[in-house]
């Protein structure tokens, strides 16, 4: 299960409709790579794939390919509004390591070691 907060939801749904496609939704998965191994995807995008599966926050379609489900389960989005500072967080209770920047993440079952993060 993944939660996404009322604030970040309502900063998501500001974003959406600033773009003006009826379309999109917001895409969040990971990929391979930072310093860690796996770094967070999350942007707006209009294009389904196979596998994906489909969650809805308050009216807000969130798409997520099922093979990322399993590095996602739990996964907390919120947004704080806070001056220049202001922007997205993510929890992720299945990263064991994270790197210095915050952008990626490993967990218990990757192989491999994490390198150090500039």
């Amino acid at each position: 299960m993944i939660d996404i907060s009322a604030a970040a939801v309502g900063k998501i749904k500001e974003m959406l409709e600033g773009e003006g496609n009826p379309k999109l939704f917001l895409r969040l998965g990971v990929n391979e790579g930072g310093c860690s191994g796996f770094t967070y995807q999350m942007g707006l995008d209009d294009e389904r794939g196979e596998g994906d599966q489909e969650l809805d926050f308050d009216g807000l379609p969130v798409i997520v390919a099922e093979a990322d489900l399993k590095y996602l389960n739990g996964l907390k989005v919120d947004y704080q509004d806070s001056g220049l500072t202001g922007g997205f967080t993510i929890d992720n209770p299945n990263a064991v390591a994270t790197c210095g920047c915050g952008s990626s993440f490993r967990t218990r079952s990757d192989a491999g070691k994490a390198e150090v993060c500039d």
